[in-house]
């Protein structure tokens, strides 16, 4: 895994580039200490994951992440901050980041890490018990009139809760296979790109019988 380390505290950056590069398939390619440099980093390096801070001074990491998706949709960004600030969790949920951390479980970075590079999205504990909260907007929105069946439904709302596929095919008694078939439906008939703005849409326009 190439990996680049974006954090204004240059203590920070290197301590995990050490700690990280323990892990014999991590390969930090590069660190840098602003938003601009995440810009810069990520246009000539392409890492497969960035790791980034989100409070630094000039341009933040959500504004750094919002040029970085801009021009490259499929970049996978894992915030890590000492902010569970709601605003904060919001943005980067809605702009499209993989995952949002609390600096202070640095054990569970790497697993973290690991689990963006393969798809998936992560939020630490405190985030997702903060998330219904967060994200339920009372919207009503009719899935069923944009061919969403009740069980694709079931799919998403497992989804919403930060489950893999591989977990929400145990929970339905269901393949892998079957599973990513429902999400690459559902998202194409939302017109969304990935699991984590579908976890977001669900979030925002929950079934009210649910």
């Amino acid at each position: 895994m190439k990996l680049l380390i974006i954090d204004d505290d240059a203590l920070v950056c290197a301590s995990l580039k050490t700690i990280l590069e323990t892990d014999p398939q991590v390969k930090v390619v590069g660190t840098g200490g602003s938003g601009r440099e995440a810009v810069s980093l990520y246009r000539r390096l392409r890492p497969d994951v960035l790791l980034m801070d989100i409070r630094m001074d000039g341009l933040t990491g959500l504004e750094a992440g919002e040029l970085i998706l801009r021009e490259a949709p499929e970049a996978k960004i894992l915030f890590l901050t000492t902010f569970s600030d709601d605003e904060y969790i919001i943005k980067a949920l809605k702009l499209g980041a993989k995952g949002y951390l609390i600096k202070q479980n640095f054990e569970s970075i790497l697993p973290a890490l690991h689990a963006v590079e393969s798809g998936q999205s992560v939020f630490g504990s405190e985030i997702v018990t903060k998330l219904p909260e967060l994200m339920q907007s009372g919207d009503k929105f009719d899935f069923a009139a944009r061919g969403v069946s009740p069980r694709e439904l079931d799919v998403i709302s497992l989804v919403a809760k930060g489950l893999s596929n591989k977990e929400i095919a145990e929970a339905l008694f269901l393949s892998e296979g079957t599973v990513r078939n429902y999400l690459s439906a559902v998202l194409d008939k939302l017109e969304l790109r990935d699991r984590t703005q579908l976890a977001v849409f669900y979030f925002n326009h929950q079934p009210q019988d649910r």
